[in-house]
């Protein structure tokens, strides 16, 4: 039986982005419609793709609006406070994406993704338990309200257990992923969403949706930059819970553009892209260790980046 993984925040380039490109208008002011009425800059589409809102990385799903949630105090905490610049990654963009792909269609978010060929939650195949991450901080913090309870086939994340709209909610088995990125390349969507569209101040691009790999030492466009032109589409599957051999370090600055686009999962899969000859490479793994714990991002990065080493090599 082919094993379910939760792609968590893949699903913001392969469900959420595309429908945005494909219904909504990218430099409309969309500040009133999802009710900053307080906000001073516009707020369009294309800020929200491109994670250049200005918008915290994120708060709890409560049911209440995001406009209503950032209008009250929150203690100081990495995934509550304001950003400093207005380029940071944020599940809130889209959030709001959500919402306004309901408006405009008039179709539920759930029944508009399943045009993805993805599977959303909750999934009949459990994917492998994930322990709790860092969030359940940040949402005791944030909310009066309880951290929902575990529930076995729905998304992993802990900020997810209320419900994740937008940018998470999906499964695939390795078959299903496939299939879908086959079609989400040939459709035109991943060369849509790979165009430089904002500049963070680490350096950091994003486009429509995906992410410039950059090709400093340790960076994912060094390691890519290895494999051959014409390869297609490609999914690696790998899902042990062994120990994660080293990796190089990561130079501070992503460095030049390697030509690859990129985005990771918060349970462990990540998704490139390179325009240059539409090759297109799935990596679906689990971010639990030997022991159940749960993988830093430091430890995680390290067996993404052994996983692919051992694919190429092969």
């Amino acid at each position: 039986m082919n094993q379910l993984y939760d792609l968590a925040s893949l699903a913001k380039p392969l469900v959420t982005a595309p429908l945005a490109l494909a219904f909504l208008d990218l430099d409309a002011d969309r500040r009133w419609a999802l009710g900053f009425s307080d906000r001073e800059a516009p707020l369009t589409v294309r800020q929200l793709l491109s994670h250049s809102s200005g918008l915290p990385p994120w708060r709890p799903f409560t049911g209440e609006s995001v406009a209503v949630q950032l209008r009250r105090g929150v203690p100081d905490h990495p995934l509550l406070r304001t950003p400093p610049g207005p380029v940071v990654y944020s599940d809130l963009n889209y959030r709001l994406l959500t919402e306004l792909l309901e408006a405009e269609t008039g179709v539920p978010f759930a029944r508009l993704g399943a045009a993805s060929g993805l599977s959303p939650a909750p999934w009949p195949a459990e994917p492998a338990s994930v322990p709790d991450a860092p969030d359940a901080e940040a949402w005791r913090l944030a909310t009066d309200r309880p951290l929902p309870p575990r529930a076995p086939h729905e998304p992993q994340d802990v900020n997810a257990r209320a419900g994740m709209r937008g940018h998470a909610g999906f499964g695939a088995t390795r078959p299903q992923l496939e299939q879908a990125l086959q079609r989400w390349v040939a459709s035109g969507w991943a060369d849509r969403m790979a165009v430089p569209t904002a500049t963070a101040d680490s350096g950091t691009v994003w486009g429509l949706g995906l992410q410039a790999a950059g090709s400093a030492p340790g960076h994912w466009g060094a390691l890519l930059a290895e494999v051959p032109q014409g390869r297609g589409v490609v999914v690696v599957e790998d899902s042990t819970e062994e120990e994660p051999l080293p990796c190089p370090d990561a130079e501070p600055a992503p460095g030049p553009a390697s030509g690859w686009w990129f985005h990771l999962g918060y349970t462990g899969p990540l998704l490139a892209y390179r325009p240059s000859d539409s090759t297109c490479i799935g990596l679906l793994v689990h971010r639990r260790g030997p022991a159940g714990d749960l993988l830093s991002a430091t430890a995680l990065r390290a067996r993404r980046w052994t996983i692919l080493r051992r694919w190429l090599d092969a």
